[in-house]
């Protein structure tokens, strides 16, 4: 079996469940070291025991990413500890999700947005981008979402948020691609794992596409694995669209 991370470290931020969790996983069962990040423990845990189970190799640390610079240095010190010195691939994943109009939004909520979707990777990238740099290369890999490309009349300043973070991505590629960092971004569509006989709101959002249906974690992850490993490794600044053509194209029923 096809080890494509054997011998590579991971952080992935939010890994406690969804698209986060399934990084992990699929990141542990190609060889990766992982550290698995996220504010609860218990979830956190259950992660790791998941893929040891499996003959994978992953550790829980614990962090409330709220965008401060001590907080996100605070988890690049102990996962490099964690790691045994070192973090090869980078996930920004965590994110808050507000859906609320534009009206609704206060002023607290937008700072709390803004926060925790931008200002942690921000600050979480300036303190693994040089270590990367300094250790011969690395890949980065910031979560996106379709909604930052095509507006629709709820979640703004989500929306925004993941617009800010597609374009910090290929600010990184070109700041940090020449000393062997390569920086990419995954841009999910409505991607749930309902439960079963359950039919999501978000299904309709996903009506009209080639797909036809909303996405699974997996898909994620399986483009996570491709940013991460040496078969990208001509990949640079991408927004990788992982949302079953919703940005791309639209189904005219008969």
């Amino acid at each position: 079996m096809s080890m494509r991370l054997e011998s590579k470290t991971a952080l992935v931020t939010g890994a406690t469940s969804n698209i986060g969790r399934a990084i992990a996983e699929a990141f542990a069962a190609e060889g990766a070291h992982v550290v698995v990040s996220g504010r609860n423990a218990e979830r956190g845990n259950e992660v790791v025991d998941r893929i040891r189970a499996r003959g994978g190799r992953a550790d829980f640390v614990q962090a409330d990413l709220d965008g401060s610079a001590t907080a996100s240095e605070g988890l690049a010190r102990e996962a490099t500890r964690v790691l045994g010195g070192r973090i090869d691939v980078l996930v920004n994943n965590a994110g808050i999700y507000p859906g609320d109009t534009t009206a609704a939004t206060d002023e607290k909520t937008f700072d709390q947005v803004y926060a925790v979707n931008v200002k942690a990777p921000f600050f979480l990238t300036a303190a693994v981008a040089p270590a990367m740099v300094a250790a011969g290369g690395g890949s980065i890999i910031n979560l996106g979402s379709w909604i930052a490309r095509l507006g629709i009349p709820v979640g703004a300043l989500y929306s925004s948020t993941k617009g800010a973070v597609e374009t910090l991505t290929r600010a990184w590629a070109a700041e940090f691609g020449p000393q062997g960092v390569r920086v990419n971004a995954i841009s999910p569509g409505v991607v749930l794992t309902p439960a079963p006989g359950e039919v999501h709101p978000g299904e309709v959002m996903m009506k009209g596409t080639p797909a036809g249906r909303m996405g699974t974690p997996d898909a994620i992850a399986n483009a996570a694995v491709y940013l991460a490993s040496e078969e990208s490794s001509f990949v640079h600044g991408i927004v990788l669209d992982v949302d079953g053509g919703r940005t791309t194209a639209a189904v005219i029923a008969a």
